[in-house]
């Protein structure tokens, strides 16, 4: 026995008004969808249906949401969509050819839908979406349904688009997480009490601390000074009043200590860093929170550290070959001196030799300069012999050299190859030249060449001091030198393995080293494409 037409009425009233609730709490728009298709449905008892959402800046719709209704089944039901506008107080005129279209779809896919109705989700004057409910059998609302129908709907659209809105700001929110995320400079937030709310993965590779144990705890916590290099750092400035309105933000830099957690180990205890702290304020100029963009100026200090030790050593390099040219061309000068035919020959020989020095090494300044240009270019050959040149070089140093012993490995069908005859030696001269200089002990150099099929490798092997794994990573850096007492007591500008990197990679080739496996000392090898 049905139900009476009070007792629906209340039903439908009472299902409307737990639905709304449930609207303005769900923010969720697939979970929303659902809601709203599941409860347009169960109102008007009907069988099945469909949400089509209105595609941004476009005049047609797409299916959001659909019951009752099989997956593979949905695109049956485009022909609803398309061609047939809601038409608001005439949208009566629309049911005929909504109904017809309807029977086509069912008769397709066997669903015994005999009845359409279309609510539209309009909120101001926009039209979010269309809610399709279908029926089947002859079921008739009761008279105030279509009223409840319509509010239902008003509801629907307010609250799909709140659930758009908040779907917005998620995305925003994620883009804007992720940009901080990704950033190369360290980002950094504290809230009013000076607790940490953000922390970037650059941040922690800088620091030493993961986000996940940065993150609550206090700024000075984390940011632990060495030493400082400017003259106030966050607490002292927020002691004498900063941030005053309209201030400008506040820079503090210096030496950084690192915290060697599980995950980020490094063999550098402290770090440069420069951070710029941004306040925000509140519509009554007080801080609510503190943005800091960190930068590590390790890198930065090294270079300018570089540089002056370069300035440092350029000018001993050039003093020292002017000075002994200069005092060997004054001696010869003296009128009260006659001088011997072997004093002259040996003395000019000095003056020659010095001269050559110093070409060197106004050629390697002039090589830097192209570099640093862009105007670096190379003069091919098509016939280097690379056993010839490497043969040329250890005779070259035997002479200058009693504690050292140099040996050719060579295959003797090792190719010609095409490259710069002059600038290739200049690699081979810089590498044993290096070997020299960092084995003060003697022992033995070996320069090896090996086949492959496409490229062929020379290295130079050395019984050396080797090379400290901290001073690794800028070992082919311009004005780079290692930092030792040994390398200080050695004439040197730091450029010979710059030089040689950009050489051998202008000949498409690879230069790199390695520590000599179970003896002491190092190897440096590099590449040439045989073509």
């Amino acid at each position: 026995m049905g139900r009476s037409l009070v007792d629906v009425r209340v039903l439908q009233r009472e299902y409307l008004l737990a639905i709304s609730r449930a609207l303005t709490a769900e923010l969720e728009l697939h979970d929303l969808l659902r809601l709203i298709l599941r409860a347009a449905v169960d109102l008007v008892a009907g069988e099945a249906g469909m949400i089509a959402l209105a595609e941004p800046g476009r005049e047609s719709f797409r299916v959001a949401a659909v019951y009752g209704i099989p997956a593979d089944q949905v695109d049956h039901f485009a022909p609803l969509m398309r061609g047939i506008p809601y038409q608001g107080a005439d949208e009566g005129e629309t049911v005929p050819e909504l109904t017809r279209r309807l029977h086509e779809v069912a008769q397709k896919i066997d669903l015994a839908l005999t009845r359409v109705f279309r609510l539209p989700m309009i909120s101001g004057d926009e039209i979010i979406g269309l809610i399709y409910v279908f029926q089947s059998g002859n079921y008739h609302l009761v008279q105030d349904a279509p009223t409840l129908l319509r509010s239902f709907a008003e509801q629907a659209a307010i609250a799909v688009k709140n659930a758009r809105l908040y779907e917005q700001i998620q995305q925003e929110k994620q883009r804007l997480d992720a940009i901080l995320e990704q950033s190369a400079d360290g980002v950094l937030i504290l809230d009013n009490n000076l607790r940490i709310t953000v922390f970037n993965r650059a941040l922690s590779q800088m620091t030493g601390w993961s986000a996940d144990e940065a993150i609550g705890r206090h700024h000075d916590e984390i940011i632990q000074w060495e030493t400082l290099k400017t003259d106030t750092d966050l607490n002292e400035a927020l002691a004498n009043g900063w941030p005053l309105p309209g201030a400008a933000h506040l820079y503090v830099e210096g030496t950084l200590l690192r915290h060697e957690s599980g995950i980020h180990q490094s063999e550098r205890p402290s770090v440069s860093l420069g951070i710029t702290y941004a306040p925000m304020l509140s519509d009554r100029d007080q801080m609510t929170d503190i943005i800091a963009n960190v930068r590590d100026l390790t890198r930065f200090r090294e270079e300018q550290a570089l540089q002056k030790t370069f300035i440092s050593v350029i000018s001993h390099e050039l003093k020292t070959p002017v000075s002994i040219i200069k005092g060997y061309a004054g001696t010869l000068l003296r009128q009260d001196a006659n001088w011997s035919p072997e004093i002259l020959v040996e003395s000019l020989q000095v003056i020659e030799e010095e001269a050559d020095n110093l070409t060197a090494l106004i050629n390697n300044l002039l090589e830097v300069s192209r570099l640093q240009a862009g105007t670096f270019s190379l003069e091919i050959s098509e016939e280097v012999l690379l056993p010839k040149l490497a043969a040329s070089t250890a005779r070259r140093f035997e002479t200058q050299t009693d504690r050292h012993t140099f040996a050719l490995d060579f295959d003797p069908h090792f190719p010609v190859i095409y490259g710069d005859e002059r600038r290739l030696t200049q690699v081979l001269n810089n590498l044993v030249s290096n070997a020299i200089k960092y084995s003060p002990e003697g022992g033995n150099i070996t320069i090896k060449g090996e086949i492959y099929p496409e490229h062929v490798t020379v290295s130079v092997r050395d019984e050396g001091i080797g090379i400290p794994s901290h001073q690794q990573n800028r070992i082919f850096q311009k004005f780079s030198r290692l930092d030792n007492a040994l390398s200080r007591k050695t004439e040197g500008t730091g450029l010979g393995l710059y030089l040689s990197k950009a050489i051998i990679e202008a000949h498409n080739g690879r230069i790199w080293f390695a520590a000599n496996q179970n003896s002491p000392g190092t190897t440096f090898t590099f590449s040439l494409p045989k073509n």
